[in-house]
C-alpha cells in the first residue's frame, strides 16, 4: 500500500468503526445472551428485529455482509435471516461537492476536462460505493462506479463484528462450524475493495461470454478507472422484476439468458458470479422484445479449483446414475470430512433439492408453491436437523458461493415463474467436460485477465 494512500486501512477510521459497529451489535448479543441465561430461547422476532435495527443504522459493508449471511441458509436461524434480508445496502448518496473531491482524488484536479459530460448526482447506489452516468470525449455512454471514503478501514471493522453474527448461530445450534463460512466472507467482501481486480473479473467474463450473445458484459474505459473508481461503457436495460409480465416466452428466454450467464463460465471456466442480487442484472431488448440479460456488477466473482467443479459434475453423475460411489467422491473432493452413510444421506438432502431441476428430463419450474424469499430454506432446515443427529459438520469454504449463487438463480427463476427443460441446458453446458480440459481453459483465460486463480 503507497504511504501516500489517505483511505489506507487507517487505525482512526477503523476504530471509530469498531465502537459504532461493535456497541450496536453487542448490544443485542448481550441481550439475546441473557435471554438463553434466563432459560428462554433467545431467538424470538423482537430479537431478530433488534439486531436488524442495530445494523441498519450502520451503511455499508456490515449491510453487505449481513444480507450475504442471510442467503446463505441456515447460517443464521430463519428469523434473523428474514428480518436481515430486509435491510437495505444503500449508503446515503454523496453530495455533489464530496463526489468533486472524490473524483479529484482518483483522476487529479482536471479531471471534469476528461469527460465530456459526468452527472454528479448518482445513479444507482450499492454498499460500497455509487454509480453515476457519463460520457467519454467522444460521447460514449459510461458508467462510472466511485467507492465511498475509508471503505477499506470500513469493511475491516465491520469483517471483524462478522464473528458476533456467527455466534448468535453457534450459541443456539452448533452444528455447523461456520468458520470456513467467515474466511469466505472476508475474503470475497476485501476483493470487492480493489476495483482493479473488478476490472480484470470484467476482463475475464468478456472473454468466457464473448459466444454467448443473449449475456452481455460492458466494455471497461482503463483509462478512466483506478482502485477506487470502474468507468465502464453503460449497457441500456430494464429491471427483470418489469418482466414478469411478459409472456412465457419472453420470460424463458431471459431465464436461459442468466442460466447460461451463471452455468457457462463455471463449467468451461470454474468461475461464478457470487453476488445474485436482482440490481446486479439487466434486460436488453430489440424491437420491444427481451433477447438477453446485462451483467453490471464484477465485484463479487469466485474462482473455483477445477478439481471442485468436477466434483459438482461427479455429484450430478452420481445422483443421475444412483452410483452412490461417485457421490461419495465428489463429497470428498469437496473436502467433507468423516463421511459416514447417515452424513451422505443429510448432505444429499440439499444435493437433492440443488440438482432436482437438472435431473430431469423435462418442462418444468425450478420448485412449486414456493416464493423466492423461501427457496432452499425448508431443505436447509431438514438438513439441519439431520445434522443435529448426526453432526458436527465443517462446510467448506467454496460452498458459500456457490449455495448462495444457486439459491439466487432459483429465485430470478421463480420471479419469472420459468418452465424450462434444465436438464438439456445443463448437458448442454457440461458437454465434453473433464477437470483437465477446465483447468487448461481457466490458466490461459485467468493469464491474459491478469488474474490469480482464488485462494
Amino acid at each position: 500500500m503507497s504511504e501516500h494512500d489517505s483511505e489506507a486501512n487507517r487505525f482512526s477510521a477503523r476504530a471509530a468503526r469498531y465502537a459504532r459497529v461493535g456497541a450496536n451489535v453487542g448490544g443485542v448479543a448481550a441481550r439475546i445472551a441473557g435471554a438463553r441465561l434466563f432459560g428462554m430461547e433467545g431467538r424470538d422476532a423482537s430479537n431478530a428485529e433488534a439486531l436488524a435495527r442495530a445494523l441498519g443504522g450502520l451503511k455499508g459493508p456490515i449491510m453487505k455482509v449481513a444480507q450475504l449471511v442471510a442467503t446463505i441458509p441456515d447460517v443464521v436461524p430463519p428469523e434473523y435471516a428474514a428480518e436481515l434480508q430486509k435491510l437495505q445496502s444503500q449508503a446515503p448518496p454523496m453530495g455533489a461537492a464530496f463526489v468533486k473531491r472524490r473524483m479529484m482524488a482518483e483522476l487529479g484536479a482536471q479531471w471534469r476536462d476528461r469527460f465530456g459530460e459526468f452527472d454528479l448526482k448518482p445513479a444507482a447506489a450499492a454498499s460500497l460505493g455509487q454509480v453515476h452516468r457519463a460520457t467519454t470525449l467522444e460521447g460514449v455512454a459510461l458508467a462510472c462506479k466511485l467507492q465511498y471514503p475509508d471503505m477499506e478501514s470500513a469493511v475491516e471493522a465491520d469483517i471483524s463484528q462478522l464473528e458476533i453474527l456467527f455466534s448468535l448461530h453457534r450459541r443456539m445450534n452448533p452444528v455447523i462450524d461456520t468458520s470456513e463460512i467467515a474466511k469466505e466472507i472476508g475474503a470475497r467482501v476485501r476483493e470487492e475493495l480493489d476495483y482493479l481486480r473488478e476490472a480484470r473479473h470484467v476482463a475475464l467474463y468478456q472473454e468466457i461470454l464473448a459466444d454467448t450473445p443473449e449475456v452481455r458484459v460492458p466494455r471497461l474505459e482503463a483509462s478512466l478507472s483506478t482502485k477506487r473508481l470502474l468507468s465502464m461503457h453503460w449497457l441500456e436495460g430494464d429491471a427483470i422484476l418489469n418482466h414478469k409480465q411478459d409472456g412465457q416466452v419472453a420470460r424463458d428466454g431471459i431465464s436461459t439468458a442468466m442460466f447460461k450467464a451463471w452455468w457457462r463460465p463455471f463449467s468451461h471456466h470454474g468461475v461464478i458470479h457470487g453476488d445474485p442480487h436482482l440490481g446486479n442484472y439487466t434486460v436488453f431488448s430489440e424491437a420491444g422484445e427481451p433477447q438477453g440479460i446485462n451483467l453490471l456488477d464484477y465485484g463479487c466473482i469466485r474462482i473455483f479449483p477445477p478439481s471442485f467443479v468436477g466434483g459438482v459434475v461427479d455429484l450430478y453423475r452420481g445422483l443421475l446414475e444412483g452410483d452412490d460411489a461417485r457421490v461419495i467422491h465428489a463429497y470428498e473432493t469437496w473436502g467433507f470430512k468423516g463421511l459416514t452413510k447417515e452424513l451422505v444421506d443429510t448432505l444429499n438432502i440439499w444435493a437433492r433439492f440443488i440438482y432436482g431441476p437438472l435431473l430431469e428430463d423435462r418442462v418444468r419450474r425450478i420448485a412449486e408453491g414456493v416464493s423466492p424469499a423461501e427457496y432452499g430454506r425448508k431443505q436447509a432446515f431438514q438438513v439441519h436437523q439431520a445434522l443435529k443427529r448426526r453432526g458436527p459438520v465443517t462446510v467448506p469454504r467454496e460452498f458459500v458461493f456457490m449455495d448462495r449463487a444457486a439459491i439466487g438463480l432459483g429465485g430470478v427463476f421463480l420471479h419469472l415463474d420459468a418452465e424450462l427443460n434444465f436438464h438439456r441446458l445443463f448437458e448442454a453446458e457440461i458437454d465434453g467436460f473433464s477437470v483437465e480440459r477446465i483447468a487448461r481453459q481457466q490458466a490461459d483465460a485467468l493469464a491474459r485477465a491478469g488474474l490469480q486463480a482464488t485462494g
